[in-house]
């Protein structure tokens, strides 16, 4: 576990959050991911955020935003609030960032703002673990690095991040979060993962999706990556930047 997420969210955090919406990506708890930005309106969400707490939370468009040109495209109810852990500046005024995921949050109400980006008051949603499911919950999480095991590509098997995410005694909330986020599933199926804050009820979600892909490509994952999120299981992280 990173330093970053360690210090999770600020006891003074409002509920407030800025919103960077994109069609293709779910962020996930316990997971970096990289951006590339460069409109406008989120060059000065970027500033405001680097000028206070580094918090900018990513949201999913829904299906049916590109007929939404005017006005505010729908959003996923669940987001994930993400911390700026890196930043790099170009020479021609974009930014390239790591965003490390922190906290999964439901969306209460978008606010009017006049930011040119948008804004929202959310409430964070904490996982939760069935009494009747902690027995066995490190037997579960044995089966799910077996299957994921069975999904790495050859040639990433004995990459430092796999051995560690393979070795370490994670708990099973945050290996089913880091797993949804590395296999290639639909955007669909990840914002549904990201939604579930029932331990229980994520990982047998993700199994349930893991084990066709398994059963019809042994070694690799069946699915065309969506031009955010890199191809087979993320063999690096971060993974290949993402546009805006």
């Amino acid at each position: 576990m990173g330093h970053w997420e360690s210090a999770g969210i600020s006891a003074d955090f409002d509920g407030v959050v800025r919103l960077f919406p994109l069609p293709n990506l779910v962020l996930f708890p316990h997971v970096i991911q990289a951006l590339h930005v460069f409109e406008p309106r989120y060059c000065d969400m970027l500033t405001e955020a680097l000028e206070s707490d580094h918090l900018i939370t990513m949201a999913l468009l829904v299906p049916g935003w590109e007929s939404q040109v005017q006005g505010k495209p729908n959003l996923g109810n669940t987001v994930c609030i993400g911390r700026i852990i890196s930043h790099t500046p170009t020479d021609d005024g974009r930014h390239n960032i790591l965003m490390a995921g922190l906290q999964r949050a439901r969306i209460i109400e978008e606010l009017e703002v006049t930011t040119s980006f948008r804004q929202a008051r959310v409430e964070l949603i904490p996982d939760y673990l069935p009494e009747d499911f902690r027995e066995s919950a490190d037997e579960h999480r044995k089966t799910l690095l077996g299957v994921f095991r069975s999904m790495i590509p050859h040639d990433a098997e004995n990459s430092k991040t796999f051995a560690d995410l393979l070795t370490q005694q994670l708990p099973l909330g945050i290996l089913t979060d880091i797993i949804a986020y590395a296999v290639n599933l639909p955007v669909a199926i990840k914002q549904l993962l990201l939604g579930e804050a029932n331990v229980q009820i994520r990982f047998e979600t993700l199994i349930a999706h893991l084990e066709p892909l398994l059963e019809s490509h042994p070694g690799e994952s069946s699915e065309t990556n969506s031009p955010s999120q890199s191809s087979d299981l993320n063999k690096s992280f971060p993974p290949p930047f993402s546009d805006n």
